[in-house]
């Protein structure tokens, strides 16, 4: 497999399990809009505290994109992922702040109904 094969494999890999992600995030925001705390809310936490681990673990980078980085000298912000230049660049910041809100909303939720 050519380097070029090799890095649009990494692409194609990150951006499913970016969208993935995605899917997970927007479920959680409408649970706790629609106060559904369910099973499905807790897991997606789960799946986000899991993520911040490893993200912790390689020092902020997505182990694709230190592997991506074999087979590109890139300096976009999406070298390793398709998406948006822009949003590659602020991807962290924006579902952080997601998942500020959601945690805020889940918080608020739970008081009520207790």
């Amino acid at each position: 497999m050519t380097p070029q094969a090799k890095l649009i494999y990494i692409k194609l890999v990150h951006t499913a399990i970016w969208v993935f992600f995605n899917v997970v995030i927007f479920y959680m925001l409408y649970a706790v809009l629609v106060n559904k705390i369910d099973i499905w809310l807790w897991i997606g936490f789960g799946l986000f505290i899991l993520e911040g681990l490893v993200l912790l673990y390689f020092k902020f980078f997505c182990p694709l994109t230190i592997i991506a980085r074999k087979y590109s000298n890139s300096t976009n912000a999406n070298f390793d992922i398709y998406i948006p230049e822009w949003l590659a660049r602020y991807n962290k910041l924006i579902y952080t702040s997601l998942l500020v809100i959601i945690f805020g909303i889940t918080i608020f939720r739970l008081v009520q109904n207790s």
